[in-house]
């Protein structure tokens, strides 16, 4: 089973508006999109929470109910699926977070791994949006991990750079984590690491050697040779409406399946087969 390769889809992200494109926010939307993903090929589902008054689903929201209601949808029209929660907030209000997966104890949980400049400049030489630090101290990482270790979650650690793996090593060898390791290679962020499939074998000599990984590729018709090259190392898959928009011709997509079964066909072509849900809980070491 080592060469087989897990999906995920990343259904709607934190930043993309339902009014411009079209993601899922409510649990029946959720659901759907993400039983379109499952029959692609995905076996774990990484979940943003909008608020779910009228005009308000562009907003994040860590209410427990609503995380609860959209990971029940999605269970139920995925049988056996896995859930990948988000987690990541900037400043120092971060309590919302830890309760959702301490409540809801999904399998996987997003655990932001070092801090970014979080910035991007316009074809117009202006900023795309005011400067931001995505902050993620250690302390911050150190209460991520002691509520996912409480609620029986496995921590994902989202690298955006190249330190930022450097220091998943570090939080094992100091005794902050010391469960299975997950590394997600956050790779086409502007102010972070590109999306160079060069990368890749950097970033692999300096995982450590037991871990799993996957990339993260953000970006439009580009990333493709990048998912590819991804499969073709061993690594896990992950995409959705979340990461892109555009297939490797350049295709807008509606649906988060048509991502998947795009990325399914780059494992095929590395001659590896898709894990199923439950071959997914063993590779990981999820709870059954």
């Amino acid at each position: 089973m080592g060469d087989k390769a897990v999906i995920t889809c990343a259904l709607n992200g934190v930043l993309t508006d339902p009014k411009q494109h079209n993601v899922p926010v409510t649990p029946e939307q959720m659901a759907r999109e993400a039983r379109a993903a499952f029959n692609a090929g995905a076996s774990i589902m990484h979940v943003h929470l909008r608020q779910q008054e009228p005009n308000k689903g562009h907003l994040p929201s860590w209410d427990v109910n609503v995380s609860k209601e959209i990971q029940q949808a999605i269970r139920e029209a995925c049988p056996g699926v896995i859930i990948n929660h988000t987690t990541g907030t900037s400043g120092p209000k971060y309590q919302g977070a830890l309760d959702c997966v301490r409540e809801t104890k999904p399998e996987i949980a997003a655990c932001n791994a070092g801090s970014l400049n979080y910035l991007k400049v316009k074809s117009d030489n202006t900023w795309a949006w005011p400067p931001m630090m995505f902050d993620n101290a250690v302390e911050k990482v150190q209460d991520y991990l002691d509520v996912m270790n409480e609620a029986g979650t496995i921590p994902e650690f989202e690298c955006f750079d190249v330190g930022i793996v450097r220091c998943v090593g570090m939080y094992r060898q100091t005794g902050m984590y010391s469960g299975p390791l997950e590394y997600n290679f956050v790779m086409g962020v502007a102010s972070g690491m590109p999306a160079d499939q060069e990368l890749l074998p950097i970033l692999l000599k300096l995982k450590l050697p037991e871990a799993h990984w996957q990339v993260t590729a953000i970006g439009r018709a580009e990333i493709w040779p990048l998912h590819q090259r991804c499969a073709d190392l061993g690594g896990h898959l992950r995409t959705g409406l979340e990461d892109t928009f555009y297939l490797g011709d350049g295709t807008k997509v509606t649906s988060n399946g048509q991502l998947i079964e795009a990325i399914a066909a780059c494992a095929r072509r590395a001659g590896r087969e898709i894990a199923s849900p439950a071959e997914a809980r063993q590779i990981f070491g999820t709870r059954h």
